[in-house]
């Protein structure tokens, strides 16, 4: 059952459909009148992110739809399993809080989109949410870079965030399932997984820093004298070293003037056809202000 509205302008207004980094498939579409459907005629989506829902997390949503109803309509598809029925492209929150409040049907806005242009709308809905745990959120960054050839920077601007924030995100990918399962439980903070990225037995020492209840600073100390950075930067030292003594005079200004603009030191090595340039760090934090300022550059200047 279905009841036209004739209200409101929908998701897609919200999302942007005029603006340049909005997804492909939204600001193709045509957005339909809001109507009522039936909670019953509603299925999730195969292509949410979102894996975990609880019913803490939904309280809030709970209370609201009871008090004030359902402010922003879902956003579906017709079920292509089902043609009579409705497949919910975003707001599978707002679903379920409303069945936990009991209302019988909710509204919706009506999109023609195949199964690409489904996951498309989906990932990008729920990252600018900001409430996908930190997996969830990697992993909707990787499918966007991998299966919609988005660059970096158009996804930063679609999402509404850094690029090496986006950057730091997806390196969580390279943790160790269980490491992985860890951040999910939130027995690790999405700080104590990085600081964990560049130790040599990340797990091993993610079991210490439970058991201990380590900070973040902690485990990021804790990895680097256990042999993960630490053994890189020895080897780094020695490298600059042997290289500093082949160097010209313009290389090593060069470094002076690199060094002095990140506020890190920076080695230039230089073959005489090609090489590459080391930025030093100690933290991840310190990364992601090296990450800032290399944004800020002028790449004319160089």
């Amino acid at each position: 059952m279905e009841k036209n509205l004739g209200l409101g302008k929908g998701l897609s207004a919200l999302m942007g459909d005029d603006n340049l980094y909005a997804p492909q498939a939204l600001r193709k579409a045509t957005t339909s009148d809001i109507i009522l459907v039936n909670v019953t005629d509603l299925v999730p989506s195969p292509f949410q992110p979102r894996r975990v829902f609880t019913e803490a997390a939904l309280s809030d949503l709970v209370s609201s739809i009871r008090e004030k109803g359902v402010l922003q309509p879902l956003l579906v598809r017709r079920n292509p399993r089902q043609p009579m029925g409705y497949e919910i492209i975003a707001g599978e929150r707002r679903f379920r809080a409303s069945k936990m409040a009991g209302l019988n049907q909710v509204p919706v806005i009506v999109k023609d989109f195949d199964d690409k242009a489904a996951l498309e709308v989906a990932l990008i809905e729920n990252l600018q949410r900001e409430d996908l745990n930190p997996l969830e959120e990697a992993e909707a960054y990787h499918r966007l870079l991998q299966e919609f050839q988005y660059t970096q920077e158009e996804l930063s601007q679609v999402v509404g965030k850094s690029r090496s924030h986006v950057a730091n995100m997806m390196r969580l990918l390279d943790l160790p399932n269980e490491i992985k399962v860890l951040v999910e439980n939130k027995e690790l903070t999405i700080g104590h997984a990085r600081a964990l990225l560049n130790a040599q037995n990340p797990l091993e020492l993610a079991q210490e820093v439970i058991r201990k209840g380590l900070s973040v600073r902690q485990t990021e100390k804790l990895a680097t004298t256990a042999g993960g950075v630490k053994t890189h930067r020895k080897t780094m030292q020695h490298i600059q070293k042997k290289m500093t003594q082949q160097k010209d005079e313009d290389i090593l200004a060069l470094e002076k003037e690199m060094s002095h603009l990140l506020k890190t030191p920076v080695t230039i090595n230089w073959t005489g056809q090609g090489g590459e340039v080391v930025v030093a760090y100690d933290t991840l934090d310190k990364l992601d202000i090296i990450l800032q300022q290399l944004m800020k550059m002028d790449p004319i200047g160089y």
